[in-house]
C-alpha cells in the first residue's frame, strides 16, 4: 500500500488546527482497529468510493482519515480530529468494541 497524499491535500492538512501529518495518518492507519466506512452523501460519492475510518495516533489523538483506494495505492483526500457525530457513527457502524 503506497499512501498518496496530493500537494493541495498537504497544503490543506497543514493549515488546520492542530496540523495533521503524514506520519499520524500513518500511525493511524496502523493502530486501526475496524472497518472502514463508505460515505454515502451525495456531495461526496466517487468513483471509487469515498471510504473513511477512525483511528489513533501512537500519542492517543484520533482522527478521521477520508480516502479512496486507486488500485494498491490510498489516495487521502483528507484528515482531521471528528466530531461528536462521526464518533458515534463510527462507533455504531465501524464494528469497533
Amino acid at each position: 500500500m503506497a499512501l498518496v497524499l496530493s500537494k493541495k491535500v498537504r497544503e490543506k492538512l497543514a493549515s488546520k488546527t492542530p496540523p495533521v501529518t503524514e506520519e499520524e495518518i500513518l500511525q493511524s492507519y496502523a493502530n486501526r482497529s475496524g472497518r472502514y466506512l463508505r460515505d454515502t452523501r451525495e456531495q461526496h460519492r466517487t468513483d471509487p468510493p469515498t471510504l473513511w475510518f477512525l483511528a489513533e495516533t501512537d500519542f492517543g489523538r484520533v482522527l478521521k482519515v477520508v480516502f479512496i483506494q486507486m488500485g494498491g495505492d490510498v489516495v487521502v483526500k483528507t484528515a482531521y480530529d471528528p466530531n461528536a457525530t462521526e464518533r458515534r457513527i463510527y462507533s455504531t457502524f465501524g464494528g469497533v468494541t
